[in-house]
């Protein structure tokens, strides 16, 4: 089975799911090793699961088939798990034409509507508008994060959370887990006697502090092979020639955890040590929150509910606060719709009310009512709800409509409300009238793969029964 390191908030939850389904976990962190009666041995990993940086999901980067087979446990965790396919993925070689240059890098075309960050400092020598460069991927981006994957122009062998690659360089070794040559590992990699290629030089990761020399052996081994397919690919490319793809020897993917799945991981969590009901929702709202959960579960703070109510007070959201309105898309991309003010906040029920001044100009989506100065939008939200409902009244208080979001469900977090809209609404006109609409437009996200079939029935159920109310 899949050799897999696993890295950040889901860690454990899923270091759980990868050895009850038979993969074997490499490199594992120190509280992972303790809180598992298991054998960690530190190979060098065929795939990689890692926290996001926003805390929302996970990426898995590696050998094709690992992903594949990785990519469904994380998508089994629960119904609201979404997942999408990475067009630039880690360790991918691109020609890409410069098309902006900004203070710290320039964005590059990859062809075929892809982009890429070049930052100046990973680029060799001077760079302008239309240049063309060889780059490849150093940090794929997930596709609700507003950035570009990141690249460099110095090439290495493919590799994901490894322990050690192969770098174009003259030098035996191209850098330390400490960035000194002289660690401890310069010296070992003459003990171990491998003949690096001309050209190459050894880029230790940090998991090889401590490995054993059979593991670093093999990592260094691989590494190798990987020189030869490499080259093979820049050799058939021959000259530059952008935008286009030159060589993809791993995939990426992406899988997002909605509010059902965190609950989900935090089920799985407990199996293996103390975890509290809401652990993995309050460590995704915000990084402060980490230690005060920790701390939580450390002196055994009972509780048999998610706290929102102590969440909400320790962190926010609070009455008064700015709150982005995060509205994910089921093709993984996140629109957001703008801000407002909470003007109500409960934190015992989780009930939350938002209030935003609209811009003039156009209609209200499907409610076909102008937009016009002085026109306000209260949105009422429930933290774990599946919808949430707008009303629009304008500066004198006629009512204008009321637009229902179905979605997943819904988190309220001390900066934003995050959920994944599931395309069908609710509307109701101003006459009264209540119409269902955008069914087509989940069914089409149904074909696409981007929605689970049983996710979107629930969606229909919720719609309907919301259309129900609104008439009665």
């Amino acid at each position: 089975m899949t050799r897999v390191r696993v890295r950040g908030i889901y860690a454990t939850a899923l270091t759980a799911a990868c050895l009850d389904a038979g993969h074997t976990v490499v490199q594992a962190s120190e509280p992972i090793r303790e809180r598992f009666d298991a054998d960690f041995p530190g190979d060098p990993a065929e795939a990689m699961i890692e926290t996001t940086a926003d805390r929302q999901g996970v990426g898995l980067s590696g050998d094709p088939e690992a992903v594949a087979a990785l990519r469904e446990r994380c998508v089994d965790i629960g119904v609201d798990a979404l997942d999408w396919n990475e067009p630039v993925p880690a360790s991918a070689v691109f020609d890409g034409r410069v098309v902006e240059t900004t203070g710290g890098g320039a964005v590059l075309d990859l062809g075929e509507g892809r982009e890429a960050y070049l930052p100046f400092d990973a680029a060799d020598g001077y760079v302008e508008t239309d240049n063309e460069l060889r780059v490849q991927v150093r940090e794929p981006a997930a596709p609700w994060l507003d950035g570009r994957a990141t690249v460099a122009t110095a090439l290495r062998t493919p590799g994901v959370g490894a322990l050690a690659e192969l770098e174009e360089g003259d030098a035996l070794v191209a850098a330390t887990p400490d960035g000194t040559a002289e660690h401890e590992l310069v010296q070992t990699t003459e003990m171990l006697n491998v003949d690096v290629p001309d050209g190459w030089a050894v880029r230790w990761g940090r998991a090889a502090e401590g490995a054993s020399f059979a593991a670093l052996r093999e990592a260094l081994e691989t590494a190798i092979e990987r020189v030869d397919d490499l080259e093979n690919a820049l050799d058939e490319a021959g000259e530059l020639d952008a935008p286009r793809a030159i060589y993809r020897p791993m995939e990426t993917a992406w899988v997002w955890f909605g509010r059902d799945s965190r609950f989900a991981l935090d089920d799985r969590r407990d199996t293996v040590t103390a975890t509290m009901p809401g652990h993995h929702r309050t460590k995704a709202a915000t990084p402060a929150a980490s230690r005060a959960v920790d701390f939580a579960e450390a002196v055994g703070v009972d509780t048999d509910d998610f706290p929102f109510a102590a969440v909400s007070s320790a962190f926010g959201p609070r009455e008064g606060d700015t709150l982005a309105i995060e509205h994910g898309k089921p093709s993984g991309r996140l629109i957001t719709l703008g801000s407002g003010t909470v003007t109500n906040c409960e934190p015992s029920t989780g009930k939350l009310t938002l209030e935003r001044e609209m811009h003039p100009g156009g209609t209200y989506d499907a409610l076909e009512t102008e937009r016009e100065a002085g026109d306000v939008a209260i949105t009422r939200f429930q933290e774990g709800r599946e919808w949430y409902m707008t009303g629009y009244e304008a500066e004198d208080g006629t009512n204008k409509g009321t637009y229902v979001n179905v979605s997943t469900p819904v988190e309220l977090f001390p900066d934003a409300i995050r959920y994944v809209d599931l395309q069908v609404d609710v509307v109701k006109y101003p006459d009264g009238t209540v119409d269902v609409v955008d069914e087509d437009e989940l069914e089409a996200d149904v074909e696409a793969g981007d929605v689970p079939r049983a996710l979107a029935d629930r969606a229909l159920d919720v719609a309907e029964r919301l259309a129900g109310g609104l008439r009665d």
